[in-house]
């Protein structure tokens, strides 16, 4: 942990090599990549998007061989290493391993530790605390995606792993920003399905949330369960209210009109067009 004003960070390296979780990969990085993450960190903390930082940037003096455009055209690269910070690391991910693999006591403990250290406003003697952690969880990543498409941000890899619980924007891999407005923008080129084009973030997310609420089902009871679904629901109406007032701020719209979701859909479908 790095202490600074008060606040607690967790450290990570990326691209030290190997870990448990390294699977197949030999964990390094590669500079280029490494200095893309670095500067786009920085520039989304700038822009007020809820994100992981970078501390530092190290060469390494080890090769890494990588498929730059998936195209079988295999290159030497200069590898290189980055100090990460995040008030957490834990993701979707963290939880679903759990409870697919039936370790509810483990996921329980963990999920306990999270809500203590990381939503303080939630009482960890409340029988509903598993409910309200979803609650916040649902409506912060409703924002935080918000905030991507205000600025033509795309993340590129937005599975369950790389969605923070905290909601804030961590793994920076295939990541991008449109030059001009096109809801098939797609930044990764091993992503041959879309499935991860920048018009889709919204409802990957509403996926994702779906496989957090799964997770979750086995320390809820029937009610929570049911009330849990019922705030999945409201994912969209989130997603949709918190979207339209970034683009009404970025248009200088003041108050509230029955033609406002008109004029952004048509100004976006203008500057497709164009």
């Amino acid at each position: 942990y790095f202490c600074r004003h008060g606040e607690r960070w967790e450290l990570q390296l990326k691209g030290s090599g190997k870990t448990p979780y390294s699977r197949n990969g030999d964990g390094r990085a590669v500079l280029r990549s490494s200095v893309r993450e670095f500067l786009c960190s920085e520039a989304m903390h700038h822009l007020g998007i809820p994100t992981s930082r970078a501390a530092s940037l190290v060469v390494s003096d080890d090769d890494v061989w990588r498929d730059q455009f998936y195209n079988g055209n295999i290159k030497k690269e200069r590898g290189a290493v980055v100090l990460r910070l995040a008030k957490s690391w834990f993701r979707i991910g963290s939880l679903e391993i759990l409870a697919h693999s039936g370790e509810l006591d483990l996921l329980r403990r963990l999920l306990d530790f999270i809500i203590q250290e990381h939503f303080p406003s939630i009482a960890m003697n409340d029988s509903n605390r598993y409910l309200e952690f979803f609650s916040t969880v649902v409506s912060e990543t409703a924002n935080l995606i918000s905030l991507w498409m205000s600025v033509g941000f795309a993340h590129g890899v937005c599975n369950t792993d790389n969605f923070s619980l905290l909601s804030i924007t961590i793994d920076y891999g295939p990541f991008g920003f449109m030059d001009s407005y096109d809801p098939n923008f797609v930044p990764n080129t091993s992503d041959d399905e879309r499935r991860y084009k920048i018009g889709n973030q919204a409802s990957v997310g509403l996926f994702n949330l779906s496989k957090l609420l799964q997770a979750l089902k086995p320390l809820l009871d029937p009610r929570q369960k049911q009330l849990a679904s019922q705030i999945l629901e409201g994912y969209g109406e989130h997603y949709h209210s918190r979207f339209t007032e970034l683009f009404k701020t970025k248009l200088g719209l003041l108050g509230e009109n029955e033609n406002d979701n008109y004029l952004i859909a048509f100004l976006l479908k203008v500057s497709l067009l164009c």
